[in-house]
């Protein structure tokens, strides 16, 4: 009956006559990461820009038996995608990835198309002296993001944030003030001389704003361009991405019009900032090692842009395109409702069955 079902809904996709649109960007998102919860942060991103602005979007995830499980250094799944990405969003720590997975993260970030990273993607890898990826460790992030992992504040303290000198007409900096972060401060000594600073922190003592300065001011925020292969890359970068931070409507908006600038559409960023407001409920577990994520979470599938129409990508039905009617799932567990074939809004109801549309 599946099988029935799979060439019924490709004989009438192939009749259909549609318009077919603009495709947008394809972003993916690459998480795993043991103690800042990327695998909460990323898919809330993910979602705004999929909802407020039309992005096609995915996330992928460290998986062990088809759960999230940020502790597994050694699997990402889904990352063939990446091939088929105009943008790479990296969110990964201490990872020692099978080569056959590494190269798919490789291969994008020297093909000249944009990429952002967070925090902990300064030492996305860890492979060890002996091992012959070892250079990804330090030299990588060094080169393709601007800087390597270095040190930090410590856990105990937070950062506050403000605008790099002469920075303040950058496109990125649209709508965002000063703001408070909970991230701990990085230290940036070694940022390349090419990278644009966009925001500085300062070490504060304890979690709260009120807390007194120490230290010496970092770049927490900039700009790189990336000469690979086969072309050069924006970059966007930021040391912020604590769980927390991205309460912050000023966090949210550096990241989302960051990725704005590294896909070159700086132009559509309005004066006051892009509508960074949630799309979901956002209820992140604290910062933190061993058992501390979500348990229990698992991947769903993607929502794509195809033939004018929001579409779900089955995983088990790989690379076809299957086009429903309401309800349809997006890969939050969200139901989105069509208008015309678009999007219209999504509500929080779950729907477990699919119906095909005559649109």
């Amino acid at each position: 009956m599946k099988i029935f079902k799979l060439f019924l809904i490709l004989f009438l996709l192939s009749g259909c006559d549609v318009t077919v649109d603009e495709q947008p960007p394809m972003i993916v998102f690459v998480t795993g990461d043991e103690e800042y919860r990327s695998e909460e942060s990323m898919p809330m991103l993910a979602h705004l820009l999929h909802h407020r602005h039309g992005f096609d979007v995915k996330v992928v995830y460290a998986i062990t038996d088809n759960i999230i499980d940020p502790n597994r250094t050694d699997n990402i799944e889904g990352l063939e995608i990446l091939a088929d990405a105009d943008m790479m969003v990296l969110y990964t720590r201490f990872r020692n990835l099978p080569d056959d997975q590494l190269q798919y993260i490789l291969d994008f970030a020297e093909s000249g198309k944009p990429m952002a990273g967070f925090r902990t993607s300064t030492h996305a890898f860890q492979y060890g002296e002996e091992h012959p990826n070892h250079y990804l460790d330090f030299e990588w992030p060094q080169n393709v993001f601007g800087l390597p992992w270095i040190s930090h504040h410590g856990s105990a303290n937070s950062t506050e944030v403000s605008i790099a000198e002469n920075r303040e007409g950058h496109p990125i900096l649209r709508g965002i003030e000063p703001f408070h972060a909970r991230s701990w401060l990085y230290h940036s000594d070694t940022l390349l001389d090419s990278a644009q600073p966009l925001l500085t922190g300062r070490a504060v003592e304890g979690t709260e704003p009120d807390g007194d300065y120490f230290g010496e001011p970092h770049v927490v925020a900039w700009t790189h361009r990336y000469r690979g292969e086969h072309g050069e890359s924006r970059i966007f970068f930021t040391t912020l991405g604590h769980p927390y931070d991205f309460f912050d409507e000023n966090m949210r908006r550096l990241s989302v019009q960051g990725m704005f600038w590294a896909l070159g559409m700086e132009n559509s960023i309005p004066d006051q900032g892009l509508n960074v407001d949630f799309t979901m409920e956002y209820d992140p577990n604290p910062a933190g090692f061993g058992r501390q994520f979500k348990q229990g979470l698992k991947p769903l599938p993607t929502i794509r842009h195809i033939f004018g129409l929001y579409v779900e990508i089955i995983p088990s039905v790989i690379g076809t395109y299957q086009k429903f009617g309401i309800p349809l799932l997006d890969e939050y567990g969200y139901s989105l409702e069509l208008e015309d074939g678009l999007l219209k809004e999504s509500s929080m109801s779950q729907v477990e069955t699919l119906e095909l549309s005559n649109f």
